[in-house]
């Protein structure tokens, strides 16, 4: 915040017109001691006129950095900018008239990684930490994700809780930064490898998928297929069970579904109209005898949109991909 005198200097030097225009928004008991202020004020020398100008569009852009991100994501754009000292001096200024939370450094996590993180706490630590994010309407995003059955309980101990010391706010918003600076440090660890590099691919473009093959296939054989038998590519339905394949079905666009089957084998297609309806597949047969040629991107394209449902069902636990050896994924 600017000191009185400032705040005098920086009316002064905007004009009368700009003046008013601050005036508008200030509350009645500034604006009589900045008038008398002003009154006051006279012969303002350039240069300290220029280095209120400086400190307040400083203050500004820190506040703006402040609101998009938090103190540290503000902290870090000014040292970037100015230096290590000019971004302490300017949060510093700002260091009374900013109101953060202990739970500031969840400002910049998405609310989905907050209730992972914290689906496993005891219901009134989760409820402390929502009481206490930086917003209301974050809050509001993360109680969104939490269980009916849990949102009820969760939102109860929020409406009862008493006022908490702030040694305790602080003690918790400490620990469940320990754990989630291990949990981060712990993903780093474990991130990279074949699987890794799998599951990128998987989520990849045909093409994408394509070139990287072919450049492990040459550079590192061994690597390539240690890859490969962890991919799923739209080939690959032929491993799928016919209830499966109809559950894919479901989820696929006919368009689409055309569109993939003109780069399809005949093994594929046939696998595939073989889990339709008879008149589904005569649809289908239809859509493609009078499709007209399509450019290899676009075919690619839409058996991606394929195996993305596939990898949907998958990781929702309705379908089971076959991997391996035979025998290796066997249903028990």
């Amino acid at each position: 915040m600017l000191s009185r005198s400032k705040a005098a200097i920086l009316c002064v030097s905007l004009g009368p017109a700009a003046a008013a225009e601050i005036f508008k928004h200030l509350p009645e008991d500034v604006i009589e001691p900045l008038t008398v202020e002003m009154a006051r004020t006279q012969n303002i020398d350039s240069h300290a006129a220029g280095e209120v100008l400086e400190e307040v569009v400083e203050t500004a852009f820190a506040r703006g950095y402040i609101a998009e991100g938090g103190v540290a994501y503000a902290r870090d754009v000014l040292e970037r900018a100015m230096g290590v000292a000019k971004a302490t001096d300017i949060l510093a200024r700002l260091a009374t008239a900013i109101e953060t939370t202990p739970f500031e450094f969840l400002r910049r996590t998405h609310p989905d990684q907050v209730w992972a993180f914290l689906r496993n706490e005891h219901p009134q630590t989760i409820a402390l930490v929502i009481a206490n994010l930086h917003t209301h309407e974050f809050a509001a995003k993360v109680m969104k994700l939490i269980p009916a059955e849990l949102q009820a309980e969760i939102a109860s101990r929020i409406a009862t809780m008493s006022q908490t010391s702030p040694e305790i706010v602080k003690e918790v918003a400490r620990l469940v930064k320990l754990k989630l600076d291990a949990v981060v440090q712990h993903e780093y660890a474990v991130a990279g490898g074949v699987h890794a590099l799998a599951s990128i691919l998987n989520a990849a473009d045909r093409a994408m998928e394509r070139n990287v093959l072919e450049y492990l296939e040459n550079a590192a054989p061994t690597v390539a297929d240690e890859v490969r038998s962890l991919l799923f590519v739209f080939e690959d339905i032929l491993r799928l069970d016919d209830r499966s394949i109809q559950l894919v079905l479901k989820d696929i666009d006919a368009k689409d579904l055309a569109l993939a089957l003109r780069g399809a084998s005949e093994d594929v297609t046939e696998r595939i109209l073989g889990n339709m309806s008879q008149r589904g597949a005569e649809m289908l047969r239809e859509e493609m005898e009078f499709m007209p040629p399509q450019r290899r991107p676009v075919i690619e394209e839409a058996q991606t949109k394929v195996v993305a449902a596939v990898r949907r069902l998958e990781d929702a636990g309705e379908i089971v991909i076959a991997r391996g050896e035979a025998g290796d994924d066997l249903l028990m």
